[in-house]
């Protein structure tokens, strides 16, 4: 399970938590313009735009799990169980793998007008990238700088939908996401006003019951709804620094602990890493569960007209500071 979020203050900002019970030892991976990326069924792009992200690299090739490109298009995969239907193969379509979907948009589009464009004519088909990496069931969020969609493929097809709050966790589909908000309108960063009765005084005894039945839990559509009242209602200076830490304050706000989510045997679904990518600078930003430091990557550091792939291991220990 996971929540992604845009954020904007002078810069705009777009991550995600990735909540699971394992890691696949993921890299911050720089992917140049001249990377041959091969698709299944389209052939090898030899040139593209730029791509920064948290990818599993397998073979040479970057399954990126999110990522933004050198234009500040951003883009993340979701679980989405039971709800996506990848589809067969269908003629005049742009046959695309789940595992491509990401590199496909990014590599070639420069905001949402264009990822649009490519999408009317996109059909994500159900191809796995091997038998031991079977495909994961997922749903999308593409954010540039002005504007989020959400991208599901279902049993009714291909279906985009406006997104906007800027958030996106996984099931149910997004349109019910969206509408379960109607459910917590009278929610408020403001005191509670007493509203009960007239012929009764009621007092606010405590900060923040303005927020009174904001939920709590872990399910996706309770994150959901958590994370847009905090992103939406959330306040930071428009610094670097301070938007970087206000953005991944926001993930925190739902961010999964070992022990709260019980899978089974002794397997326990976790935050494995929180992420916060800038779209107008490139840098990729990220901490994990056991290393609260923030570290960064500037994709415009690198040489990005290389043919390789430029990748950089998380930093997982904890980085303690003492000071006497």
């Amino acid at each position: 399970m996971c929540t992604a979020i845009t954020y904007k203050t002078k810069d705009h900002y777009f991550g995600r938590n990735l909540d699971l019970e394992y890691s696949y030892t993921e890299t911050v991976t720089v992917m140049p313009r001249n990377f041959p990326l091969m698709f299944r069924h389209k052939g090898t792009m030899s040139r593209h735009f730029a791509i920064i992200g948290m990818a599993y690299v397998v073979d040479g090739y970057p399954l990126y799990y999110d990522a933004i490109n050198e234009n500040g298009l951003a883009m993340a995969g979701l679980s989405f169980t039971e709800n996506a239907d990848y589809k067969d193969i269908k003629e005049n379509f742009d046959n695309i793998t789940p595992f491509e979907f990401i590199p496909w948009i990014l590599g070639q589009c420069r905001d949402i007008d264009e990822a649009l464009r490519l999408l009317g004519k996109v059909n994500i088909i159900d191809e796995s990238f091997s038998n031991e990496l079977p495909n994961t069931p997922l749903h999308w969020m593409i954010a540039d700088k002005d504007r989020a969609i959400v991208v599901e493929q279902v049993k009714d097809g291909l279906k985009v939908h406006n997104n906007p709050v800027g958030v996106l966790t996984n099931n149910p589909e997004f349109n019910i996401q969206l509408f379960g908000l109607n459910n917590y309108m009278g929610l408020s960063r403001e005191p509670i006003a007493d509203n009960f009765c007239k012929d009764i005084k009621l007092n606010a005894y405590s900060r923040g019951m303005g927020a009174l039945g904001l939920p709590g839990d872990l399910s996706s559509a309770s994150r959901f709804i958590r994370a847009t009242f905090t992103k939406l209602n959330s306040i930071s200076g428009e610094g670097e620094e301070e938007s970087v830490s206000q953005f991944f304050h926001i993930l925190t706000s739902v961010e999964q602990q070992r022990g709260l989510v019980h899978l089974g045997e002794n397997k326990y679904e976790i935050t494995v890493y929180s992420s916060c990518c800038n779209l107008d600078k490139g840098i990729y930003y990220y901490k994990t569960y056991d290393n609260h430091r923030i570290t960064a990557v500037d994709m415009h550091k690198e040489n990005l007209d290389l043919n390789n792939l430029i990748s950089y291991p998380l930093l997982e220990k904890e980085d303690i500071l003492y000071i006497n």
